[in-house]
């Protein structure tokens, strides 16, 4: 999820045609040696840390279908976490680093979540909201003032972002749908103490009689089950057919 979260802040600052202009975007810690590798102007997006949201946590699961809307697995469900982000500019002069952070800092308070056309891996497939904020409280991470001093580099400005992403829960898989009935044997015991096969009554040990479903209309061969009509969940459809009504 973290990488997924990297990613789509990258693309979301692409947008802006960062790279177009030359403007590289790294994930890097802007420390003094990444300063003096520095050979164009750059954004820096460094994640300094990150906080479970407790109030969030939920327990159970959630059932996943598949597209004939069968249970194929159950997935508890997801963890919510704050990335924080410190992002700074570098340029050679301090107009130039002042007018790319106003133009990196527009980009991200135009957005109070990560657009999903960004998402990708399991933060797509969840098909959940990824809110966007730039920090202005204290949630219980590292200062800005602490980063800096633990990356041994001089205060700069700088832009303190936050990003709450869910992890997704384990997966459970499901067994197979059951699709045929019931086996029975019949034996005829007799007052002798023993038993004798009745008519009609396959042996203990033979492929035995399956129940027809309520309504089938040809048991097949050997007593099998008639096919019978699965009854979907609500809202969901089989395929090639309409929308259930």
């Amino acid at each position: 999820m973290i990488h997924e979260v990297d990613e789509a802040l990258r693309l979301l600052l692409a947008e802006t045609g960062l790279p177009e202009r030359g403007v590289e975007v790294v994930l890097e810690a802007p420390t003094s040696d990444f300063a003096a590798r520095r050979t164009a102007p750059t954004v820096s997006v460094f994640l300094y840390g990150i906080r479970e949201e407790t109030d969030r946590r939920q327990a159970g699961a959630v059932a996943e279908h598949d597209a004939d809307g069968m249970v194929v697995g159950h997935r508890a469900a997801p963890r919510w976490f704050e990335l924080a982000y410190l992002v700074t500019v570098w340029t050679s002069r301090p107009q130039d680093e002042h007018r790319l952070l106003a133009e990196v800092l527009q980009c991200l308070a135009a957005v109070d979540a990560l657009p999903a056309r960004t998402l990708t891996g399991t933060l797509a497939r969840l098909g959940l909201t990824v809110e966007l904020d730039i920090a202005g409280r204290e949630t219980g991470l590292p200062s800005v003032s602490d980063v800096w001093s633990a990356l041994g580099g001089e205060l700069r400005p700088s832009i303190d972002v936050r990003v709450l992403a869910p992890l997704p829960g384990g997966r459970t898989p499901a067994g197979p749908p059951v699709t045929e009935g019931l086996v029975v044997h019949v034996e005829d015991t007799g007052r002798d103490g023993g038993s004798t096969p009745g008519e009609g009554a396959a042996p203990a040990d033979g492929p035995g009689r399956r129940l027809r479903y309520h309504g089938g209309t040809d048991p097949g061969p050997d007593g099998f089950a008639a096919p019978r009509d699965r009854v979907l969940p609500p809202g969901r459809r089989a395929r090639g057919r309409g929308r259930a009504r």
